[in-house]
């Protein structure tokens, strides 16, 4: 194995950036309108990684867990509010819900991983601590807004059929608990697919820059493997912390469906 991995400059990356004009040119082409949507997102995204990865410099150098943990109480509260920002529906409190759960299923899974797993020490260690946890939330992000956009969506198309169920002596749990198991469904069926073909199809991006800084394989893929495991119950808990209170936010307590409570993004 070698001993280090090969170092791209910032040509290299412009050069890779080149790839992009495959999405504009089928935008163009076929007006999709989305050419300025990827244009916008991949400077955004440029700028966003170059300004970490300064930032990570400073941060792996810490030796004191607060500012590592303001960091990552940052990442959430960012997590939080696009995964709302994602959704078609609002409802008061949402974004109070999301970054509950967020954080309730993040910090879990990640202390579990921190602790229990890798055995870090020290347990903030920032090389272990802001990397694990970013995945973590990318993936519970994406799990949440689907759960919730399911949800509101589900309750505003069904309003009917929930209104039935109620009005016939149902209580909130039983007329909205098709609507529930549909949405923690759909927030769990992509990283389901996604670990069905990994490894045969896909290669992880985690093992990937492992194995290219130097890993050996095995180890590679140990890593892999404990990280998929800590992402699909993050998402699993995200997903259900969500969509438990979106339901309490639009059933209330008398067993009422309260519709009113939901509007569009604006």
């Amino acid at each position: 194995m070698p001993d280090a991995y090969l170092q791209i400059g910032y040509g290299q990356v412009a050069l890779a950036s080149l790839a992009i004009l495959a999405n504009l040119g089928l935008s163009i082409g076929l007006r999709l309108g989305l050419t300025q949507n990827f244009i916008v997102a991949s400077v955004r995204m440029t700028v966003q990684l170059l300004l970490l990865g300064l930032a990570l410099g400073a941060i792996f150098a810490l030796d004191t867990p607060y500012p590592v943990l303001a960091v990552g109480l940052l990442m959430a509260t960012l997590a939080g509010i696009s995964a709302v920002n994602r959704t078609r529906r609002r409802f008061p409190g949402i974004y109070w819900d999301s970054l509950v759960s967020v954080i309730g299923s993040a910090g879990i899974v990640t202390g579990f991983m921190l602790l229990g797993v890798i055995q870090v020490d020290p347990w903030f260690d920032p090389q272990y601590f802001v990397p694990l946890l970013g995945m973590v939330l990318g993936n519970t992000l994406n799990s949440i807004s689907l759960a919730l956009d399911r949800f509101m969506e589900g309750v505003a198309s069904q309003r009917d059929l929930v209104e039935a169920k109620l009005a016939l002596g149902a209580t909130r749990w039983e007329a909205a608990h098709s609507l529930i198991r549909e949405s923690l469904r759909t927030a769990t069926i992509p990283l389901m697919n996604s670990m069905m073909v990994m490894g045969v199809v896909s290669l992880p991006g985690m093992m990937t820059g492992q194995i290219l800084a130097g890993a050996t394989p095995v180890d590679a893929v140990r890593y892999q493997i404990a990280i998929v495991f800590a992402i699909a119950s993050a998402t699993a808990l995200g997903a259900l912390g969500v969509t438990l209170l979106a339901y309490r936010s639009l059933l209330n307590d008398r067993h009422q469906l309260c519709l009113d409570r939901l509007s569009e993004a604006a």
